[in-house]
């Protein structure tokens, strides 16, 4: 299977095996006796609490009581090319091959998150899925799916012909953001003086929340609610506690659906289009009365096109890119 890159000291070894997805805050794990067997004991840590990948995988497996994994494989938040990892989003560096070493595994996959996530998504369950807008999925179409978190993941799955999938691995996130309005334009400027370049992710992710926040705070010549965090923004968001809050929402939400309306333009993505991450799924009913669905449909002549596109919100209890992860070993 493509899109992954793995360190082997040996083939067609017997699990048991530790499956993870690592984004730039939290660290999930979980374990798995066997290729098609239950993905158990999954944990959740955050990943500021540990100097290394390495020490979170040893905490991990120190507080689980099961036999030690000699397989593994791990989604992480961050493109995979060679052996050396460094990630966007979080200080963690590593070589897959000596921490393969380091932690005894015979072999070791890492691949893209969002790769993980989408090879997961064919098997997502009904119940995991809230719809926003759009009609039917088209049987054998490609597949869109991005999702904002600590940052903004972007992938999708291509059907092979014959039956099965092929996921994507890049860098979407990172494409230019297209401001719409006047007020975006105000935060698209803001974005390109701090930063250099003004990215999706720079505003679609939970750092975005807060510097969009800051820059229409500026542009009305107000202070910013000093020490907050994109929880804390969202919150007042929701409670309708503070305008400008509810506004930095809302144009999140806005700029999001503009990235995945031109994702599935540029996937022709018939079979629908996933969100996950970490933002989303918490907004609840909110997201759905968001300009998200207005302006994902909003291409001038080809929004009757995309108006028939169904997107799915992913709001699962376990991360869906663990099981992503086992099919990423199961296939390579």
């Amino acid at each position: 299977m493509e899109n992954l890159k793995s360190s082997h000291a040996g083939a067609n070894v017997p699990a048991p095996r530790l499956l993870a997805d690592v984004g730039g805050t939290h660290a999930r794990f979980a374990w798995q006796a066997a290729a098609g067997a239950p993905i158990e004991d999954p944990i959740t840590l955050p990943c500021a609490e540990y100097q290394t990948l390495e020490a979170a995988i040893r905490a991990y497996l120190d507080r689980i009581e099961r036999p030690g994994p000699r397989v593994g494989a791990i989604a992480i938040a961050n493109p995979v090319h060679g052996d050396r990892i460094q990630m966007t989003n979080h200080h963690w560096s590593f070589s897959i091959s000596a921490l393969r070493q380091a932690l005894g595994f015979a072999r070791l996959e890492l691949l893209n998150d969002f790769t993980a996530l989408a090879l997961a998504l064919p098997d997502l369950p009904s119940e995991q899925l809230f719809q926003v807008g759009g009609g039917c999925a088209l049987p054998g179409s490609a597949i869109g799916l991005l999702g904002p978190g600590t940052g903004l993941g972007v992938s999708g799955l291509l059907p092979d012909g014959c039956g099965g999938w092929i996921p994507l691995q890049g860098e979407g996130g990172h494409v230019s953001l297209a401001p719409v309005t006047p007020r975006e334009q105000l935060v698209v400027d803001y974005l390109i003086q701090r930063y250099g370049h003004a990215s999706a992710e720079r505003a679609v992710s939970g750092m975005g929340l807060v510097d969009i926040l800051r820059a229409l705070c500026l542009a009305d010549g107000v202070l910013p609610p000093e020490g907050w965090g994109p929880a804390q923004v969202s919150a007042a968001a929701l409670s309708g506690q503070d305008a400008r809050c509810s506004e930095a929402l809302a144009m999140l939400c806005a700029l999001l659906g503009s990235v995945a309306g031109n994702l599935a333009l540029t996937l022709g993505a018939k079979g629908g289009v996933y969100i996950g991450g970490g933002i989303v799924p918490r907004l609840g009913e909110w997201f759905a009365r968001s300009p998200f669905r207005a302006r994902f449909e909003a291409k001038g002549r080809f929004q009757s096109y995309l108006a028939e596109i169904p997107v799915w919100v992913i709001n699962a209890s376990q991360s869906p890119a663990l099981a992503g992860v086992a099919k990423a070993l199961d296939q390579a």
